[in-house]
């Protein structure tokens, strides 16, 4: 496939995220797909990822992604996204806090066949829990 093409898996499977179609945008993960960011206490593969986003979309039932950029190489695509939602549901332990907060992290997804394969992901998790008010900012902010 062209870069092109792997470039629109991915802003695709982006757009089906942000309608909540979990089943639509799993369908273009392959069936040996590798999270490498798999999140603690989650099964690895395509069942870990599905329950991370039943959990994402519990905690931030309005939760909306933007693909700030998206650049390709070979097999892989590498996207910069930010997401914002409302707290409204369990997020990492914690109850609803009914606050806002906005978030980016980096993605690289390697695709073969058109499909995703591997999953490699650096995500602020600080910044999410500082702006839920669970974690202190750093001092003098």
């Amino acid at each position: 496939m062209s870069i092109e093409q792997n470039k629109a898996i991915v802003r695709r499977y982006g757009e089906l995220m942000n309608a909540k179609d979990v089943d639509g945008a799993l369908a273009h993960f392959g069936p040996g797909f590798v999270d490498h960011a798999v999140r603690p206490g989650l099964p690895p593969g395509i069942a870990g990822t599905r329950l991370f986003f039943n959990m994402l979309f519990t905690a931030f039932p309005d939760l909306h992604a933007t693909i700030e950029d998206i650049i390709a190489e070979g097999d892989k695509v590498v996207d910069r996204t930010t997401c914002e939602g409302t707290h409204q549901g369990m997020f990492m332990g914690a109850p609803p806090t009914g606050k806002r907060v906005k978030w980016s992290f980096i993605d690289i997804n390697r695709i073969v066949d058109g499909k995703v394969v591997e999953h490699w992901a650096e995500v602020d998790t600080m910044g999410i829990m500082q702006q839920l008010g669970l974690v202190p900012p750093p001092s003098g902010h």
